[in-house]
């Protein structure tokens, strides 16, 4: 059965400013079992990857409906999965580990283009941050104002 889409979450992968993250590292991070180093999920958490160039990765297909139907189902958000679309950028962390947006010129552009097409898709969509759903800093930036600056109020 499939829910009704409501959420588009944006996610950081929380590694350094500069660090490159492959579909590979995030099929290993979120699918390996514990003691190999991963979660042991059943799917990723994200649909879709933004490398540091820009270069959006589709992680997980989906029929681009929206629904949600059980097979697009990500682990982007523990309680808010069957009904979101996660993404991601490489990014979101100083050399220190502590919060900051990194996103690249290349990722900016590519998210901004990505998030405005969503958007025009479907408008009643709305698009949060992880930190809007959970007590985390991901993905780093102030989604709402980020909206705003692009022309997108919801």
């Amino acid at each position: 059965m499939a829910n009704k889409l409501k959420y588009l979450v944006i996610h950081c992968t929380a590694t350094p400013e500069g660090r490159e993250v492959t579909e590979k590292d995030i099929r290993h991070w979120h699918t390996s079992p514990k003691d190999k180093g991963g979660n042991g999920w059943k799917q990723v958490g994200y649909t879709d990857l933004f490398e540091l160039s820009g270069k959006v990765v589709r992680l997980v297909k989906n029929n681009e409906d929206d629904t949600v139907d059980s097979w697009e189902i990500t682990n982007g958000a523990s309680g808010h999965n069957s009904y979101s679309r996660h993404i991601v950028y490489a990014g979101g962390c100083d050399k220190s580990g502590n919060p900051k947006d990194t996103r690249t010129d290349g990722q900016k552009a590519a998210l901004e283009l990505y998030v405005k097409s969503f958007h025009k898709q479907y408008p009643k969509v709305k698009i949060v941050g992880h930190c809007d759903l959970a007590a985390k800093a991901c993905p780093s930036f102030d989604v709402k104002s980020w909206l705003i600056s692009i022309g997108i109020k919801q």
